[in-house]
């Protein structure tokens, strides 16, 4: 039986993930996931694509959302009292428009050190209404796109044994930030097929393949880049149909509930693979 031996979010978009043995599961995936968003003096989000030390700010939110904590080695931290009432000022998620309430100058000052370019903090309104794309549709903050990311640990394996071949050491499974990792599925990639599961209290519906760039390639405990693998690897076996190479999938929320570490992976439907014939 597969179950789930990883829980995982990431309360600000593209800084470290905050590891639990157990969450809620809202419409918009893990509580506090990708809550938050570091833009630039213009409102367009940073990523480690361009801005790898992200990875370095390690964010810790408190379970009523109200409090967040940001931590970066040889910055120090700042504490940050959540607004969810400010004014709502226009922020660009890959080209798409939305709104974002300012967490302030203490936030914007201490962030822009750290990463060396201008800096504010945004949070999602509690209004937002944005609605995701995928096989599945559904909801999700600030996340790239669809609201849960599952990996297992068979597709990383598999992955490790490919780098091996070419030389490459083995890569950790927070270069990819899942927010559930699945062991028990011996079949690496099983997690392409899904297209119903039900895990603790919740049930997700599958959405997409996660197309895979150059974050991957980013070192998440120094922030630096650590390039040409994976991707160098995974063009030669994981080119999806629609384009890009993939690894892990994306699920919309069908039911919110609970999910713990340890809990069964059941799975009510299966698919074919989008990965591209000829790969």
């Amino acid at each position: 039986m597969a179950e789930v031996v990883e829980l995982t979010y990431y309360p600000v978009k593209g800084c470290a993930g905050t590891p639990v043995s157990e969450a809620v599961v809202t419409p918009a995936g893990l509580a506090h996931d990708r809550s938050f968003m570091v833009v630039s003096n213009a409102g367009v989000h940073r990523t480690q694509r361009r801005d790898p030390l992200l990875a370095v700010v390690r964010p810790g939110i408190s379970a009523d959302g109200e409090r967040l904590t940001l931590h970066a080695p040889g910055r120090g931290a700042v504490d940050i009292e959540v607004d969810t009432d400010g004014a709502r000022r226009p922020v660009d998620l890959f080209g798409t428009a939305y709104q974002g309430i300012d967490q302030g100058r203490a936030a914007a000052d201490w962030l822009s050190g750290v990463l060396g370019v201008p800096s504010r903090l945004v949070r999602v309104p509690p209004e937002h209404e944005r609605v995701t794309d995928g096989r599945i549709p559904g909801t999700s903050g600030y996340a790239d796109s669809s609201a849960v990311h599952l990996m297992s640990r068979s597709t990383l394996d598999l992955l490790h044994r490919r780098l091996a071949e070419r030389g490459a050491p083995p890569l950790p499974m927070d270069r990819f930030r899942p927010n559930i990792v699945v062991d028990g599925w011996d079949e690496p990639h099983t997690e392409d097929r899904v297209r119903h599961l039900t895990v603790g209290g919740t049930e997700l519906g599958y959405a997409k393949l996660a197309v895979r760039c150059a974050v991957t390639m980013v070192d998440q405990e120094s922030g630096t880049g650590a390039g040409p693998e994976p991707l160098r690897t995974l063009a030669g076996y994981r080119r999806a149909a629609g384009g890009g190479v993939a690894l892990g999938a994306k699920f919309a929320v069908l039911r919110p509930g609970k999910v713990s570490v340890g809990d069964d992976v059941v799975v009510g439907e299966w698919g074919a693979s989008e990965i591209h014939p000829t790969a």
